[in-house]
């Protein structure tokens, strides 16, 4: 019976199973990720010459003439890798929370619509030094405000914070739209024109002062996270809510806390956007960065400092593959969003094998052997 038995379950074992591997050496987790990165590059390469004819060894060199071919296009990509890194660590708080925030473009682009109504309404009427100021408060208490109100449902009322804030990013490009139907009426386009002598003054030009700021609140995010009070708390709340209250943590406090500061990061990118590069709103400014900041976020595994590359990778490769693109005739974005996606794929992919690993069932290797 015994034989019957073991004979059966042989039978219905796999040769192969899936285990958790914990400890992996850290040079052997990047040197995982470097090899995902070259064979997404080699993959890349292939489906270019098979979709627009280009030569791979060209279509390389075009993606890193896209980003280093002259000054403009250096300051371009570091201002973007800026403003994806601070929408990134904007939500790193939430995430390593577990409080699933999907709703970062909200939040960022109702910080641009109060940066844009302290232009409208005060530019020639206040002194400029005053109009600063209130671009400043306005874009933080909107973004805090739109992050907040998800935070106290989930903390009172237990509601699916990633439905809610991704319903909040729909009622905030609602109300973009609204206000430039006031503001920009006589506008056949529909768009508002720039405010340009309402904007901050720049430092050079306009990329200095966003990337210096981004720059700051990363290090003060960093060093929150990593040596706080509060951080350690965030921290506590994300592996188990009860072991936070055991510990005596006030769990709803820590919650709206957390998404108040994502919030008021989020404001400020909001500012930089409308106050410091463009000088008016308009209901796709964001760019979908709050869902790429998802991407870089977890590609980091939450650290803000690991962020800063990952964030330059994703910009570096999606403006490198626009230009590509272009060089090659394509016309439109499809192409380098193909492109994009076979690289992110390759690069999320490999933490597959960093967390797991494939095991031979030993007791079908012991039978091979007989």
């Amino acid at each position: 019976m015994n034989n019957e038995l073991t004979k059966e379950r042989s039978v219905r074992e796999p040769l192969f199973h899936i285990e958790k591997q914990d400890g992996l050496a850290s040079w052997k987790a990047w040197l995982i990720r470097g090899g995902a990165v070259l064979f997404a590059l080699v993959v890349s390469g292939i489906v270019s010459a098979i979709l627009i004819k280009a030569n791979p060894f060209e279509f390389f060199a075009m993606i890193f003439d896209g980003n280093f071919g002259g000054t403009l296009r250096i300051q371009i990509l570091l201002r973007d890798t800026a403003l994806l890194l601070g929408v990134s660590i904007a939500i790193v708080p939430a995430f390593r929370m577990r409080f699933w925030n999907l709703g970062a473009n909200g939040q960022v682009l109702i910080g641009c619509l109060a940066t844009t109504a302290c232009m409208f309404y005060m530019h020639g009427k206040v002194p400029q030094g005053l109009m600063y100021v209130c671009m400043i408060l306005a874009s933080v208490v909107a973004g805090a405000v739109w992050a907040v109100l998800p935070a106290i449902f989930k903390a009172f009322f237990k509601t699916n914070e990633s439905l809610f804030t991704l319903m909040m990013n729909y009622i905030a490009q609602g109300l973009v739209v609204y206000f430039l139907n006031i503001w920009a009426k006589d506008n056949p386009t529909g768009q508002l024109d720039p405010i340009w002598d309402g904007m901050f003054p720049q430092l050079g030009n306009q990329y200095v002062l966003p990337i210096l700021v981004v720059a700051v609140l990363t290090a003060l995010m960093f060093v929150y996270l990593q040596f706080s009070k509060q951080g350690y708390e965030i921290s506590v709340v994300g592996e188990s809510e009860n072991t936070a209250r055991y510990v005596g943590i006030n769990v709803k406090k820590v919650i709206i806390r957390t998404m108040i500061i994502s919030g008021v990061v989020c404001g400020i990118m909001g500012l930089l956007l409308s106050g410091f590069i463009n000088g008016n709103v308009s209901r796709d400014m964001v760019d979908n960065r709050g869902f790429t900041a998802i991407l870089v976020a977890w590609m980091s595994k939450f650290n803000p400092l690991v962020m800063i590359g990952v964030s330059f990778f994703v910009v570096f490769m999606d403006r490198g593959v626009i230009q590509a693109g272009r060089h090659f005739g394509v016309t439109n974005d499809a192409y380098a969003d193909i492109i994009t996606g076979i690289i992110f794929f390759f690069v999320i992919g490999c933490e597959f094998f960093i967390g797991y690993r494939l095991r031979r069932n030993k007791q079908k290797k012991e039978e091979g052997k007989k």
